[in-house]
């Protein structure tokens, strides 16, 4: 069973930036890793996956959240612009699509004033 280790999340005002990365614990193919979010009380949400040799994202995030794949770091990263109050949550990796891996600790994200 695969793990993933998620990193870079922090406090930021709205409007600010974040990098987010995606460290799976062994060999996976990154194009099949997708990054989420969970917000207290809500289930988790998908942000951004890679698609077709793009990527497709929530609309709440589309022109502002950027998925990329860094091999040699055997990453997935998600760059996070112009970030808004309610991008607040807890930030996952896991599998595109079923069955899913177990849930990491993730990383929290808070944008507030």
């Amino acid at each position: 069973q695969v793990q993933f280790v998620e990193s870079g999340g922090g406090l930021v005002q709205p409007g600010g930036s974040l990098r987010l990365s995606c460290t799976p614990s062994r060999s996976l193919n990154l194009l099949e890793v997708a990054w989420y979010r969970q917000a207290p009380g809500k289930q988790h949400e998908l942000v951004a996956r890679f698609s077709g040799g793009s990527a497709v994202y929530a609309d709440s995030v589309k022109g502002r959240f950027d998925i990329s794949r860094d091999n040699a770091k055997n990453s997935v990263d998600l760059r996070m612009n112009n970030l808004k109050p309610e991008d607040t949550a807890v930030y996952y990796c896991n599998a595109d699509r079923p069955p899913m891996f177990y849930w990491g600790q993730g990383t929290q994200v808070t944008v507030s004033s």
